[in-house]
């Protein structure tokens, strides 16, 4: 069983309420389970395969989900990127390996199978791309109706292409994400849609067993998890899921939750970095990393908790920083992934030469879509195919052998 609680005045409200903000002081929301009183064997987990729904004991859905067998991503050993940075156990969790590209498959898992729980048929979100393509993925699994608000001009070819072609309603307007969530997150309210963003404390759920992988695919709690910071979701949920672990007795020890973001959209590391109690919103975001172009990030309240308590840091890279490292992981370690991504292990060689990271430190970063889900950034920063007539002699001499 489990309940709603407020993650700042502590009011309890019944599952079965479909709410996305505390109706007494209007801060977020949590989902909390009786820990103490569930009787979980972690023995039956390792007899299922590697997946979100591994572990529903500590999830919400109390019937059968609506699932694409997301989750299982791989975790890959940077060895050649960390003997660089001076790193030995340096790795990446490819989120970007999911069903439908990005880490929100987790989340849409939980959120879509929850839709129907609570009796919902349509289910919409604001997005700067991964969000929108996986809710259209989630809602064409089950059969209902799905509506996707974008920022005109901002959301990447590729993940455009995926909410349409699996029949969401998708919906451009003339202004950024945070207008779009502000929107939708009305047009919820007002007409019953069920709201999808990561103001939904069910969908930070799904996005929790993230850490629950790496702890099993590394067979013990690394020092440090990386990763990047647009809406904050994710950062806050994997937190939430290993203080779980904490109460259950699974683990002692907590990593050091550290969050990364583009220089031109930076509240959550200008409020660690300044000592802030919140964040500031950034009015006007600015990066090629479309996934975190985020200026007023909905979970911040979580994020910095999530950082402060784990003694964890936040920093922001270029966006020069973020496409280089794009290229090295991909021609280093044969990693393909979106700009976004790219941004937590540019994080981490950037606290390593600041010396705010030791380098005897385990570190997972996590890195969040795949390449293809952006592929106009990667052919802008690459040099276009060489054309040449097609005899022997012409690719001899382009070869130059």
């Amino acid at each position: 069983m489990h309940h709603l609680t407020c993650v700042s005045c502590g009011a309890t409200f019944n599952a079965a309420q479909i709410l996305y903000q505390c109706p007494v002081c209007g801060h977020l929301l949590a989902v909390e389970y009786d820990l103490d009183r569930m009787e979980i064997d972690p023995r039956a987990w390792k007899e299922r395969p590697l997946s979100v729904w591994r572990y529903r004991e500590i999830l919400p859905v109390s019937g059968h989900p609506i699932t694409l067998q997301e989750g299982g991503t791989p975790l890959y050993h940077l060895k050649r990127m960390g003997a660089e940075m001076g790193i030995r156990e340096l790795y990446a969790k490819h989120e970007g390996m999911n069903p439908s590209g990005s880490f929100k498959d987790r989340g849409m898992t939980v959120g879509v199978s929850m839709a129907l729980q609570l009796g919902k048929n349509t289910v919409a979100c604001a997005s700067t791309g991964n969000t929108s393509a996986s809710l259209a993925v989630y809602a064409a699994k089950a059969g209902i109706h799905a509506v996707v608000l974008l920022p005109a001009g901002k959301v990447a070819l590729g993940k455009v292409a995926q909410a349409l072609i699996h029949g969401a309603e998708a919906i451009s307007i003339r202004g950024n994400f945070d207008q779009a969530l502000e929107m939708v997150h009305d047009l919820c309210r007002s007409h019953g849609l069920y709201l999808l963003n990561s103001i939904n404390p069910y969908r930070l759920e799904g996005q929790k067993t993230i850490g629950f992988e790496i702890l099993d695919q590394l067979g013990g709690v690394p020092d440090r998890i990386v990763l990047p910071v647009g809406n904050a979701g994710n950062i806050s949920a994997v937190h939430k899921g290993l203080k779980e672990y904490i109460t259950l007795g699974l683990i002692d020890t907590l990593p050091m939750m550290t969050g990364i973001q583009a220089e031109g959209s930076r509240p959550i590391v200008d409020a660690i970095q300044r000592g802030l109690p919140e964040v500031i919103p950034e009015r006007h975001p600015d990066t090629v990393a479309t996934a975190i172009r985020i200026g007023t990030p909905v979970n911040a309240e979580k994020a910095l908790a999530a950082i402060r308590q784990t003694g964890g840091t936040a920093e922001s890279v270029t966006d020069d920083e973020i496409l280089a490292m794009q290229k090295e992981l991909a021609r280093k370690e044969g990693i393909g992934v979106e700009p976004a991504s790219a941004a937590s292990v540019a994080g981490v060689k950037k606290l390593v030469e600041s010396g705010k990271i030791d380098r005897k430190e385990r570190i997972v970063c996590v890195v969040t879509g795949h390449l293809l889900k952006d592929p106009e950034t990667v052919v802008r920063q690459c040099k276009p195919p060489l054309e040449i007539d097609a005899d022997l002699r012409s690719l001899l001499s382009a070869l130059r052998l």
